[in-house]
């Protein structure tokens, strides 16, 4: 793949991944924190080139240091997505305990958190086609690095925070799955 092809593909990837942000994430108010970040141009977004799990584990250990290493005024969040490692969910969900032994080794632990989207996204319990598992899918699988800090705030400015997981799973199931599989067409 040559320099140029590689550009315009990571191009189109976050290009899908911010129609997704603003159709899903924020369109549906499944995150009401995400819509101040996104306007203010606060998320870092990165498109990974890893075919390998260990290669996306070190660009993680990178971001995660670059995010506390920058002002959140800059980045207050991180988009690392990464198309080519990690398209089964089963791989991608057992990586996550990696993520978090990053975040140990790091010494960040408490400071900045792993949350986690995947196309084939599934709750435990779940079926595959279950709508509610929607909260979680995404274009790509990602992981998105968040400031506790941040986290905390916000919860602590949004009245019964607790009911956001709730509410999202209602909407949902109020919409159906032909609706969302719409809204995740690109």
């Amino acid at each position: 793949m040559s320099r140029m092809e590689e550009i315009v593909g990571e191009k189109r990837v976050v290009e899908a991944t911010i129609l997704w942000l603003e159709k899903v994430v924020i369109g549906l108010n499944l995150c009401p924190f995400a819509k101040a970040i996104h306007v203010k141009n606060q998320i870092r977004y990165v498109v990974s080139h890893a075919s390998q799990g260990a290669v996306l584990l070190d660009e993680l250990k990178r971001e995660l240091q670059l995010l506390v290493a920058t002002d959140p005024e800059q980045i207050e969040s991180t988009l690392l997505i990464h198309p080519r490692v990690l398209e089964d969910f089963v791989e991608y969900n057992a990586f996550l305990a990696d993520c978090d032994l990053a975040l140990e080794e790091l010494e960040l632990d408490g400071v900045v958190q792993v949350a986690s989207f995947h196309p084939q996204y599934q709750f435990a319990g779940t079926k595959i086609d279950d709508v509610t598992n929607y909260t979680n899918r995404s274009p790509f699988p990602m992981l998105h690095l968040l400031r506790e800090a941040s986290v905390t705030r916000a919860a602590e400015s949004f009245p019964n925070v607790e009911s956001i997981y709730q509410k999202n799973i209602e909407m949902l199931k109020k919409l159906g799955k032909a609706r969302m599989e719409r809204l995740f067409r690109v």
